[in-house]
């Protein structure tokens, strides 16, 4: 990793799961590590009712260390609140370190729920977010097409989010900035074959850009087929930075910016 030691940035990973089985123990370790190569904010990020609490209960644990948390049900999971977001779910909305809605969205490679129920229940998320005024974020697998059109029939530009881990095409991104949200890109922009998504990257505004990682899945490619981890942010920053054609301090310093405007942190 370029300047590890050398030279010190404040980082955020926009999405990680620290309360995955493959962190058990170990948390406290993985912030260490991240925070020694810059990485100030964490936002865990939830898949389901279970996982949304044990989030919250994270930022209660580690919020000296810059954890925060996004609460939700992903599409994967979507057939099992098909009957409405449980309130015992939605009233975790109201926890300070909870900065977002999700994740949410649509999957359309696995279809782990059908392709109706995910879509009801993305529109449920989409409204619970309105209510709750806080952000989205919202995972796109093979679907932006419906994705893009839900978040616009149900009027998402009204508190915004995350489009994460960023897989489409160039128009895909611009309509998703034109309703005011923000593109994140993972470890595949570090993959050198990835040259399509590294295009998009060039093209796209800064203001409108953020990093993670989805640890512990999609590990950069100097990890590539390794559990992935928050301190591994700065490579997709680097990669991000190449090919914006923008100094890695400062692309540091605007993506912070980014980010305190989406999740209205004050420092």
């Amino acid at each position: 990793m370029k300047g590890i030691g050398v030279n010190i940035l404040k980082l955020i990973d926009t999405h990680c799961h620290l309360s995955m089985p493959q962190f058990k123990g170990q948390v406290e370790a993985i912030i260490d590590e991240a925070k020694a190569v810059g990485v100030e904010r964490f936002v865990s990020v939830a898949f389901d009712e279970v996982s949304s609490e044990e989030v919250v209960s994270l930022t209660d644990r580690y919020k000296e260390q810059g954890v925060y948390a996004s609460i939700g049900v992903h599409p994967h999971d979507s057939k099992g609140v098909a009957g409405g977001i449980p309130e015992s779910l939605k009233g975790l909305a109201e926890k300070d370190r909870v900065v977002a809605i999700g994740e949410t969205g649509l999957d359309y490679h696995y279809d782990h729920s059908p392709r109706g129920v995910q879509r009801e229940v993305f529109a449920l998320h989409i409204n619970w977010a309105k209510e709750a005024k806080k952000p989205l974020i919202v995972h796109i697998r093979e679907a932006y097409r419906d994705a893009l059109g839900l978040l616009k029939s149900e009027g998402a530009d009204e508190v915004g989010g995350i489009i994460h881990c960023f897989s489409g095409e160039k128009d895909d991104a611009f309509a998703a900035i034109d309703m005011g949200f923000y593109v994140s890109f993972a470890g595949p922009l570090t993959y050198p074959n990835n040259l399509s998504l590294k295009e998009i990257a060039a093209l796209l505004p800064v203001e409108r850009l953020l990093c993670e990682t989805d640890s512990p899945y999609l590990a950069p490619q100097a990890h590539r087929g390794k559990t992935n981890k928050p301190a591994y942010v700065r490579y997709v920053y680097e990669a991000l930075s190449e090919a914006k054609g923008i100094g890695l301090d400062e692309l540091a310093r605007r993506l912070w910016d980014n980010a305190k405007a989406l999740f209205r942190w004050e420092g």
